[in-house]
């Protein structure tokens, strides 16, 4: 029988290794967020996401106001159809009164405000971008995709108002925008999870 050719090895070779490497990215991609539900919602986290940074950073220090819109979407296929979004806005500004502490407010749906060291206050904005899982068979593969983005200072003068109309609008629009070179952004997609694979945590109420 003759020897397969070197060309046939290394074909077969590179086959091997991409089957290989295709449950490790699955793994690092479902690694970028850490998800929990609660009976009724998901929640996420992602410790080595920092927004405290750069640019937003040295506005916030030199006294600035930055705000923040999230999005979490879930997604019953590999990002494709999205099946249901939460959106958030969080207001920062950095509090001069005590060392590097950031005052954070989340307007919607129930103001609240916090006063955090900065991965503390990154981690409280993350957590509350909880999204609701009804209608989602426990069994199911599903994938989900978080977005954050500073809003550019021309636009802050809409969205440091009261909630409403308005802010819901803006944020169709200001997702449906390219991010300017100075608005940073950061995503985080992740997946598949099954509900019946995730830790369970009590019970924080329901989500719209």
């Amino acid at each position: 029988m003759a020897e397969p050719s070197r060309g046939s090895q290394i074909s077969r070779r590179s086959w091997l290794l991409a089957g290989l490497a295709v449950p490790l990215f699955r793994a690092r991609a479902a690694d970028s967020l850490a998800v929990s539900f609660d009976g009724d919602n998901l929640h996420i986290s992602s410790p080595d996401l920092h927004f405290l940074t750069g640019k937003p950073l040295q506005r916030l220090t030199e006294g600035g106001t930055v705000v923040y819109f999230g999005r979490l979407t879930l997604f019953r296929d590999p990002f494709l159809t999205p099946f249901r979004r939460t959106d958030a806005r969080f207001v920062v500004s950095y509090d001069i009164w005590s060392k590097d502490k950031f005052s954070v407010s989340m307007p919607e749906p129930t103001p609240r405000t916090v006063l955090l060291p900065a991965s503390a206050a990154e981690a409280w904005c993350i957590e509350n971008l909880a999204i609701n899982a009804s209608g989602l068979p426990p069994d199911r593969p599903f994938w989900l995709l978080l977005d954050l983005r500073t809003v550019p200072r021309k636009d802050l003068s809409q969205v440091l108002g009261d909630s409403g109309i308005s802010i819901k609008s803006f944020f169709i629009e200001f997702f449906s925008r390219q991010p300017g070179t100075d608005d940073p952004q950061w995503t985080r997609p992740a997946g598949p999870f099954r509900l019946v694979d995730l830790v369970r945590t009590p019970g924080r109420g329901k989500i719209g």
